[in-house]
Order: C-alpha cells, then sequence, then structure tokens
C-alpha cells in the first residue's frame, strides 16, 4: 500500500482512483463480462468497486496492483448481487454457457496481475449483428469509459437518445447471445475490419466533426488513438490494425494548424508546417513501412502512405502527387467508394491542372452517395473557381453551404462564395 497522510493527500487518491479507472476501465469490465456474461451487471459491480476504492484507499493507501484490486472487489459485489437475485442469477447462467472458454478462467486476488480481456470486448462492441451507430455508441462506453452524457455531446444527441441506443445494443447481445470471444482465426479478416471502422469512425467525429459550433474534437481523436493502439497491443500482427494507428497519427499531426486563432479552417496548402506534431509524423511514418509489408496492402496502410507523403512534403507545391495519385488508384482498386474517387480527383487536379480533376468530378455527378457530401461540392466549387468558372463555382459553394455541418466550414463557404462575386 502507498501511504496517504498529509496535506492533500484526499485529492491525490482520488486523482489516482480516476487515473486507474481511465487506464483500467475497460480490461476491469472485460474480465467482468467474461466471468459473468453481462454487460449490465459489469458496468454496475465496476462503479461499485470505484465507489469502494474511494471509500477504503484514503484510509488503507493505493494498492501496489489497484485494477487486481477492483476486480477483486467488483467480482465479490456481483456474487452477492446474484445471490440476492436468483431470476438474474438463472439468466446468467444461460448466457455463460456460450461465453465460457474451453480453459477456465483465471481468478486474481488483490495481489496479481488482472487478465487483459479487452480484445473480446472490441469484438463484442462492433459486432455485425449490431447497428453501425449502436456499435459506436457502445465502444465509447464501454471501452473509452465515457458516461452516457458524454457519448451523447459527442455526436450532439440528446442524452436519452443515447442512453437508448446503449440499452438496444446491449439487449440485442443478450437477446441474440452474441459470444463474448475473439474470433477464431478463420473468421478474423472478416471481422477486424468491422472494429476498426468502428474506431475510424469515432476518430473521423474528432477530426471534422459532423455538426457543432468546432471544427474538431479533440477529445474524441484522442480517445480514438488510445483505443487503437491498445487494439495493436492485443493484435500486434494485424498490419491493418497499425495502418490504422499510422494514419490516425498523422492525421491528427496536423491538428493545431487545422484551424485559425478564431477557429477559422485553414486549409491543408496554408497551414504552418511548423505547428504540426513532429514526433507524431515521426511515430506515424515508421509504421507505415510496416503496415504495407508482408503481403497485399490494406486500405488503413495505404492511407497512411498517403498521409505521410503530405506530412513528409515541405509545402503544397513539392507534394509528390504523382506518387499520391498512384497510391489513390491502389486504393481504389483495394476499396472502392464515391469518396476515394473524390480524393483521387483533387489529387489529380493537383497533378495534372483543375480541368483534369473538374472531369473527373462531373463524371461522379449522378452518384447518390455524394448528394449529401458537402465536400463533394467544395471541391467542385475550388475548381471551378481557379477555372474562372465563378458563376458555376458559386452554385457548387451554395450547395456545399446548405449541407455543412459545423460552423467553421459554413464560414468558410461563405467567405469562398464571397471570392466568387456572385454571393
Amino acid at each position: 500500500m502507498t501511504a496517504t497522510d498529509g496535506p492533500g493527500a484526499g485529492a491525490r487518491v482520488d486523482a489516482a482512483v480516476e487515473a486507474v479507472f481511465r487506464e483500467e476501465r475497460g480490461r476491469l469490465l472485460a474480465a467482468l463480462v467474461h466471468r459473468f456474461g453481462d454487460l449490465d451487471l459489469a458496468e454496475d459491480v465496476a462503479a461499485e468497486a470505484i465507489e469502494a476504492a474511494l471509500v477504503h484507499w484514503p484510509v488503507r493507501g493505493v494498492p501496489a496492483k489497484p485494477g487486481a484490486w477492483l476486480l477483486t472487489t467488483a467480482r465479490r459485489k456481483a456474487v452477492d448481487r446474484l445471490r440476492r437475485d436468483q431470476v438474474y442469477a438463472a439468466r446468467l447462467a444461460v448466457l455463460q454457457v456460450d461465453s465460457e472458454r474451453a480453459a477456465p478462467s483465471h481468478t486474481p486476488d488483490a495481489g496479481s496481475e488482472m487478465p487483459d480481456e479487452r480484445l473480446q470486448l472490441f469484438f463484442t462492441c462492433a459486432h455485425p449483428a449490431l447497428p453501425a451507430e449502436d456499435r459506436v455508441a457502445l465502444t465509447l462506453r464501454c471501452l473509452a469509459g465515457l458516461e452516457t452524457p458524454e457519448v451523447a455531446r459527442a455526436f450532439l444527441v440528446p442524452t436519452a437518445t443515447m442512453a437508448q441506443r446503449i440499452v438496444r445494443a446491449k439487449k440485442k447481445i443478450r437477446q441474440a447471445r452474441i459470444p463474448f470471444r475473439v474470433p477464431d482465426p478463420d473468421e478474423l479478416p472478416a471481422r477486424l475490419p468491422g472494429v476498426l471502422q468502428v474506431l475510424y469512425s469515432v476518430f473521423t467525429e474528432g477530426y471534422v466533426a459532423s455538426s457543432g459550433p468546432d471544427l474538431q474534437r479533440l477529445d474524441l481523436a484522442e480517445e480514438s488513438i488510445r483505443l487503437v493502439r491498445i487494439l495493436r497491443r492485443l493484435l500486434p500482427g494485424e498490419r491493418e490494425v497499425t495502418g490504422l494507428l499510422a494514419l490516425m497519427l498523422l492525421i491528427h499531426a496536423r491538428r493545431d494548424a487545422r484551424t485559425g486563432p478564431d477557429g477559422d479552417i485553414v486549409l491543408l496548402a496554408d497551414q504552418d508546417r511548423a505547428r504540426w506534431d513532429h514526433a507524431l509524423i515521426a511515430e506515424g511514418t515508421a509504421l507505415v513501412p510496416v503496415a504495407l509489408t508482408g503481403g497485399l496492402p490494406g486500405p488503413y496502410g495505404v492511407q497512411a502512405a498517403i498521409a505521410a507523403l503530405h506530412d513528409e512534403a515541405p509545402g503544397a507545391a513539392s507534394t509528390d502527387w504523382p506518387q499520391i495519385v498512384a497510391l489513390y488508384d491502389v486504393l481504389s482498386a483495394l476499396a472502392p467508394s464515391p469518396v476515394v474517387a473524390v480524393n483521387r480527383a483533387v489529387a489529380v487536379a493537383m497533378r495534372d491542372g483543375p480541368e483534369a480533376g473538374l472531369a473527373l468530378l462531373d463524371a461522379l455527378a449522378d452518384e447518390p452517395r455524394l448528394r449529401g457530401y458537402h465536400p463533394y461540392s467544395t471541391a467542385r466549387g475550388e475548381l471551378l473557381h481557379r477555372l474562372g468558372r465563378d458563376d458555376e463555382a458559386a452554385v457548387a459553394y451554395r450547395r456545399a453551404l446548405e449541407r455543412a455541418g459545423t460552423e467553421p466550414e459554413r464560414e468558410h463557404l461563405r467567405r469562398r462564395l464571397d471570392e466568387t462575386g456572385r454571393s
């Protein structure tokens, strides 16, 4: 035990509990779900264990292995609850038949290490039987440790709405008897992309918010990076996990330069690259060869290579646009999508001129999935403006303005519209 006597000891203990809970919550919850097979019970007794820590640790000191102490305490509380509630216990007994492994689970005491069952929890939260929005909500709630109101604020929905999503996801897991386990090796290639997509969705919302007063939500972006770091430690041989981590780091490295003092958007070509986080760039760049070596590259690895070319260039004019276009060609073959086609068209415009890029964008005009995608209209407006076709550019900017989600994006488009002289 660590001594806690003296002025400020209580504050230090509270801080220690908070730090432990943040770092260990996912492991604690995963270990409890593995043992008892129920997310609701696991969350309840995990919270009760934290409350017990706040009572006992200021008096007895913080344990040498606080995570294991919390797990032991939570397990005892779960057993007490099951003894009191036979109906609940009977339901969990059915669930355990599906969740138990062939080998008996190890039950640590307060002096041993807590087992790390988070990989199972990743795959449970991102199970394909759950709707996509529920997967993201459940991942943030269970693995990131955000409270329901925090998850709701992150996606700008009422707390009651988010609570319903989380309850619905847990109910689906319970009713469909979704197993708490890592997929078998032959299942992993089909299941892992779903987990990565959930984590990338969280990062994307942090990188460019879907709505609200701010362009970025750095807490979400940083939380998604933390979760992918955990996933990479759990699956060190999966190259696409490495690719996703590299991609996130290389994009997040530009965060401080993406907006001006008033929150206005600063485009990539205009950013002060001295404000980029060069430590993150170095880390992300070092991961790119790992993601691309050892077989056919994956979409995240290719996107990370594109991001690395942007981050390594001294400026927009010296960026290796031919190599970026070539990488987009590879990405289009691996994971074709209208969004990839839009990004490739912009890269072609930088390599071959605005007319070449505009022709590619115009060929996508009837793509239904781009109708609500304002970056498509924004890109058309930019190329039309560069060509001096300001009447058409104004139409494109207005269309983008109607669909833009955040106020910085709308303000940027208003300025662009003013530049056409057709506002």
